[in-house]
């Protein structure tokens, strides 16, 4: 039977045509709410009230009359786009995104900022499942996802692109919106047709913006709602039980974007901040000294060539992990470097840092003042696509140490991570649960370097009173 006015009145939160922060009286309220004077269901009024049993769940419910149908979808839709601040990012499209990156970016980074593109394409056709896209800033992340919701809304799909803390925002103004209600702000984010979060994990994480962002998270899962997440964040810093949607492989695809902060051009190299590559930039395949002009035993001059060759191997083929030991100064540090600034040429730069100074930036996360958490930066470290350590041995063995170095190592291990790695000295003096990875020779191959310290080649001493010649060009 058709619904009375004043209870069709409180049903719609805001009207079409309003102006923002405009409170509508009593009569234009109706009228906006009004139907079709000629619908035969409702009579005019907008709503009916569902003729059901007194026990039925959906007894005394308000619906929207089919004559009003679409003028509620076009209201949803500007409500939305209003709120998404669409506006001011519509030059963010595909067409003016560029798929493999700036000039300069390397084929691993540019692979896997194409690989998001096609992915974020493929979603805005279909708007099937969730996307999930991580990567540091500048990276394309917010750019991808307002093209999705830019291609969307052109579409004519009700859209809500919003960044968390914006969301989270517009939730607590809620509470004192003279034109509309929590309940009705939050229904409308929940059950938007495609929602667009942008920078999760921003937030400033309270128990209750965690608790409405899984409400809204889960409501959408269970319903199986499109959604569009972008991130900065791994996945284990997220809170569980949002975490564990996110991971849902039947729902969710994820990618990462390996790209380099656009917006920071000169910054093209992609080298993690706590690598410390860039000190050994010059160390290369090309400026390598094989000694062969040292006179050297011929067993010390076998075991460098064997390490050079290994290593030439291993930066054209990342498979296991490599261990170079041997005195100091012998070559070790120079081949690893080596390696990795290959990789690096690639476009894949692999984290190469020394044990100790690893161990500097875990512990510098115990800082109140540190940007990062213990467990980011150990995760950075530890999933390293390529990690390179070198002078292990050299550190402190506190307990702690001895602790994070096994939880590294056995990590990599178990889960076969290239790895490259220096030993100075004797590698019976290292940790017994590390060693035990170090001679699996299923995974790992040893290198003994034995030359003595390189001191370089002697100079030709110039004899008194004689005159040097320039050399000839």
């Amino acid at each position: 039977m058709p619904a009375g006015s004043s209870a069709a009145a409180t049903n719609d939160g805001v009207e079409a045509g309003r102006t923002p922060g405009a409170v509508m009286n009593p009569a234009a309220r109706a009228a906006a709410l009004a139907g079709d004077p000629t619908c035969p269901m409702c009579g005019g009024l907008g709503y009916l009230r569902r003729d059901v049993p007194i026990d039925h769940p959906d007894f005394g419910r308000l619906e929207v009359c089919t004559c009003r149908l679409g003028e509620v979808r076009q209201q949803v839709h500007h409500r939305l786009f209003a709120m998404s601040n669409l506006q001011a990012l519509q030059h963010l499209t595909f067409e003016n995104f560029q798929p493999r990156g700036r000039v300069g970016l390397g084929p691993w980074q540019a692979d896997s900022l194409e690989r998001a593109y096609n992915q974020a394409r493929q979603f805005s056709q279909t708007l099937n499942g969730w996307l999930l896209l991580q990567g540091k800033y500048g990276c394309g992340k917010t750019h991808l996802a307002a093209a999705i919701a830019n291609f969307t809304v052109s579409l004519g799909v009700p859209t809500l692109f919003i960044t968390v803390p914006d969301l989270l925002d517009a939730l607590r103004f809620a509470y004192n919106d003279p034109e509309s209600t929590f309940e009705e702000r939050f229904e409308e984010i929940r059950t938007a047709p495609l929602l667009v979060m942008d920078d999760f994990g921003t937030q400033n994480a309270t128990a209750w913006a965690q608790e409405k962002l899984f409400q809204i998270v889960n409501y959408r899962y269970i319903n199986r709602l499109p959604l569009v997440v972008t991130t900065n964040l791994l996945l284990e810093q997220i809170e569980p039980r949002i975490r564990s949607r996110l991971e849902d492989p039947e729902l969710v695809t994820s990618v990462v974007i390996q790209a380099t902060d656009f917006r920071r051009p000169t910054d093209d190299a992609g080298h993690s901040e706590l690598s410390s590559l860039a000190m050994h930039h010059e160390q290369t395949f090309s400026r390598f000294d094989d000694r062969s002009g040292e006179r050297l035993p011929e067993a010390d001059q076998r075991s460098l060539q064997n390490a050079m060759r290994q290593a030439n191997d291993f930066a054209h083929h990342p498979d296991g992990w490599l261990v170079f030991t041997g005195p100091a100064a012998c070559g070790k540090t120079f081949l690893a470097a080596a390696i990795a600034n290959y990789r690096a040429d690639l476009g894949q730069p692999p984290l190469f840092i020394m044990v100790s100074e690893l161990l500097d930036h875990l512990r510098a996360t115990f800082s109140p003042t540190s940007p990062v958490s213990l467990d980011r930066r150990f995760e950075e470290i530890r999933t390293a696509p390529l990690l390179i350590l070198d002078d292990l041995g050299s550190q402190s063995n506190t307990p702690w140490a001895q602790e994070k170095l096994f939880q590294l190592f056995d990590y990599r291990y178990l889960l076969r991570l290239p790895t490259v790695i220096t030993v100075t000295g004797l590698m019976e003096n290292i940790d017994a649960r590390l060693l035990s990875r170090l001679e699996d020779a299923r995974l790992c191959t040893i290198c003994p370097i034995t030359v003595p310290n390189y001191r370089g080649m002697a100079k030709e001493p110039v004899k008194q009173g004689s005159k040097r010649t320039k050399p000839k060009k």
